[in-house]
């Protein structure tokens, strides 16, 4: 009998969902003199494996997002947005989970995660905090959070239009709910 229980508690393993474009969404929002904009994120896609789904014990995330598939629906700001971010030398932005800080169980499969990740925009890699949530329900991982950086953290000079009478504010607030199946 012990030896049946040993070997079935060495035979656990890491459960790994794959990111689902179709129904996730993230969004990049920002000010200008003109007016408050946002761009979003079209094309994503990413991977979250588990050690323990039902403690939440994240073992690896990553996400990548196609630089030029962010869209504000004006061709004029999406050729700003990807001459600032230098989209033809640098086409992903990721992000990879470094490690997991805390893990606080809400109930009824729901979990509060404060975790460090590096977030790599233009080829710049920077180590940031990253609060969310997760659902772990009906065999969908579902992430939400938001997380505020600045344009020049990453060495992005803030855009200008119409010969700089337009401006853009460096503090952007990237919104996320990431659907893993």
């Amino acid at each position: 009998m012990l030896a049946m229980f040993v070997l079935k508690s060495g035979t656990t393993e890491a459960q790994e969902f794959n990111l689902n474009n179709q129904e996730s969404s993230l969004t990049v929002a920002g000010t200008s003199s003109l007016h408050d904009w946002h761009v979003t994120a079209e094309n994503k896609s990413g991977k979250i494996t588990f050690k323990n789904l039902e403690a939440c014990l994240i073992e690896s995330c990553n996400l990548v997002v196609v630089a030029e598939s962010l869209k504000s629906g004006k061709s004029s700001m999406d050729k700003n947005t990807y001459k600032a971010l230098n989209t033809d030398d640098y086409k992903n932005i990721t992000f990879q989970l470094v490690e997991v800080k805390e893990v606080v169980s809400k109930g009824d499969g729901k979990f509060s995660v404060k975790s460090i990740g590096d977030l790599t925009i233009t080829g710049i890699k920077n180590r940031i905090s990253l609060d969310f949530t997760v659902g772990t329900r009906g065999g969908k991982i579902n992430l939400v959070g938001e997380k505020k950086i600045k344009m020049t953290d990453f060495e992005i000079d803030p855009p200008t239009a119409l010969f700089g009478t337009i401006t853009t504010g460096d503090d952007l607030t990237i919104k996320f709910t990431t659907i893993f199946k």
